[in-house]
């Protein structure tokens, strides 16, 4: 792409996204100082003093039946043969990017340092929507700025996010359909050679965002939080962390208000002894958040509560 134009569409896009709330405020943009930039950044596979990072990870919604998956590795390892391509999950509901960025979030940190992690939820593919890259805790994440790493980054508290505007390491001609193979793949292929991650485009501190993962708080101390995703148990994961809600919360007799039903009942582990057996209770799940659970049951079912609904935390009034 050249200068003037890619100049003109960066304008374009800042002012389409002035209404979004920026990067900047949400969390800090690190200044870092710059990696070593190849001596060849014409080449999709430069070579580069930066150690390689062959660990790439993939995360679609796009399913095992049709051919995406496997055409995204294939262009991954015409790049980069020494690649190694774990695949998250293919999973994700069609074009849903919150569920997408709730299990980033959840499974990004089991991974060592330096991992690449391609996700593509991407109901915009072909529009005018960014292309990204964005480095954050270590750890580099490529796909579509439609808020899909926005959970990550909230979290990690430090990014540097780039729009993905140099061609010459799009695999071509690039489809208006399928960014996944054509921009994503090759870009995480690239980086996984040394590349850094400036060789790519400019960098941006406007990318789109999802709401905020931390809950409010309102004056009289109630918490307003809620659902941020439901998994196949039927568990409804809320955003609430031990910062919101803490053991001695629990003691004094703190409960959740969720759908109109309260939920007083706190355990350890999901087995273990103790109310009716369609009470919901509230666990702290392997991500960090509160659960609210029910044994051997669908704790959504029995809620009627869907992704979204509001949970809050109240003390008990004496």
């Amino acid at each position: 792409m050249k200068k003037g134009r890619a100049e003109r569409r960066g304008e374009r896009e800042k002012g389409r996204r002035g209404e979004t709330s920026s990067l900047k405020s949400r969390f800090p943009i690190a200044a870092a100082p710059k990696l070593p930039v190849a001596q060849s950044p014409h080449l999709p596979v430069p070579s580069s003093p930066r150690p390689r990072l062959s660990l790439i990870t993939l995360l679609t919604d796009f399913g095992t039946s049709d051919y995406f998956v496997s055409a995204m590795k294939g262009v991954i390892l015409s790049i980069n043969p020494d690649a190694r391509v774990v695949d998250i999950t293919h999973e994700i509901p069609a074009q849903d990017i919150e569920a997408a960025a709730f299990t980033l979030l959840a499974a990004h940190s089991s991974f060592p340092f330096g991992t690449i992690h391609v996700a593509v939820v991407d109901p915009g593919v072909g529009s005018a929507r960014r292309a990204i890259l964005v480095e954050s805790g270590g750890q580099f994440f490529v796909g579509p700025d439609n808020g899909i790493f926005s959970y990550v980054c909230e979290c990690e508290r430090q990014a540097r996010v780039f729009e993905i505007t140099n061609k010459d390491y799009f695999r071509e001609p690039v489809s208006s359909t399928f960014h996944g193979r054509d921009v994503f793949a090759p870009v995480a292929a690239a980086l996984s050679t040394g590349s850094d991650p400036s060789e790519f485009g400019k960098q941006i501190t406007n990318p789109v965002l999802l709401a905020p993962l931390m809950p409010a708080k309102s004056k009289n101390g109630t918490v307003k939080a809620r659902i941020i995703h439901i998994d196949r148990f039927g568990n409804c994961i809320t955003n609430i962390t031990p910062g919101e809600l803490t053991e001695k919360m629990i003691a004094d007799g703190a409960h959740l208000i969720v759908n109109g039903a309260q939920v007083k009942s706190f355990r350890n582990f999901f087995s273990e002894q103790g109310g009716r057996g369609r009470e919901v209770f509230g666990i702290w799940g392997s991500a960090g958040f509160l659960e609210l659970a029910a044994k051997d049951k669908s704790a959504a079912k029995i809620l009627k509560a869907k992704r979204g609904q509001p949970v809050l935390v109240r003390m008990r009034e004496d």
